[in-house]
């Protein structure tokens, strides 16, 4: 992988990761198009470039995050991550032998691309739209409901938002606690990334061995790619956290739904009779 790969991964990353179209299926058909090498040092700069997407967060809620007056918060937080952290462990490796099957991830993205079409007419009584009022119960619902977002193509801002809603929260409050949940979350699967997970690379010798997300960082272009990445991603997701809300007030769902539907089908085409 070269800079100028890393920086276009790096935009997809922060464009897409706090939007509902599926951050994952954005780095597969971007990686094919323009040529990435799937080695193991770029899925892990895919996996920890996800940090600087969340410091965007961090930063744009600075009020939220430093209000330590408010520790319910932060219970709900650590309360809806779990279920994600335990499955995420448990089911590690099959979840990337899917990353490979192109056909799945379009039928996920075509199917969450209908849902979110008719997303208002499945939750109506959406009422909730201060977080003081998200109760304890509810935020481990959603956790459960990000948990979907285990399938490449469901998008984790998809599968939370969605479990907002259906537990009585406005657009608005169940974007922005998607964007709360992205936190813990993220940092939990960049910290595994990077420090407890095993990568097999192939040495000189044609040896497969194992070495962790660090090590990789070890050599100078490496790091400056993985220091790059973060960057940008961070810029860029700041930029696409005010859009999306901006947006969602204005259209709704609709319109990612739609674009769902088409990145679906693009995604079935290039992979059946381009690539």
């Amino acid at each position: 992988m070269d800079l100028v790969q890393a920086i276009v991964l790096a935009i997809v990353e922060g464009l897409t990761e706090f939007l509902p179209i599926s951050s994952t299926a954005h780095m597969i058909f971007t990686s094919s198009i323009f040529g990435i090498e799937n080695d193991e040092f770029v899925k892990m700069f895919q996996v920890s470039i996800q940090f600087g997407a969340i410091l965007a967060v961090v930063v744009s809620y600075w009020r939220k995050f430093v209000d330590f007056s408010t520790f319910r918060f932060y219970t709900k937080l650590i309360i809806a991550v779990i279920p994600a952290l335990v499955l995420g462990k448990l089911f590690d490796d099959k979840i990337e032998a899917v990353l490979e099957k192109p056909l799945p991830i379009a039928i996920v993205l075509i199917v969450g691309g209908v849902i979110l079409l008719f997303i208002h007419r499945f939750f109506k009584n959406t009422r909730i739209d201060e977080e003081k009022d998200i109760t304890t119960k509810s935020a481990l619902t959603i956790g459960f409901w990000q948990c979907l977002a285990m399938m490449p193509g469901t998008s984790r801002a998809a599968a939370s938002i969605i479990g907002g809603m259906q537990q009585g929260l406005t657009m608005r409050m169940a974007a922005e606690f998607s964007f709360f949940l992205a936190v813990p979350t993220m940092f939990a699967v960049t910290c595994y990334s990077v420090f407890l997970k095993d990568w097999e690379l192939t040495n000189a010798a044609g040896l497969i061995v194992e070495t962790k997300g660090y090590e990789m960082l070890f050599t100078k272009d490496h790091l400056f790619l993985f220091i790059l990445g973060n960057v940008v991603a961070f810029i860029v997701a700041m930029l696409a956290i005010k859009f999306f809300i901006g947006v969602l007030k204005k259209y709704g769902f609709k319109m990612w739904g739609w674009y769902r539907i088409v990145l679906g089908i693009a995604f079935i085409v290039y992979y059946s009779f381009i690539k």
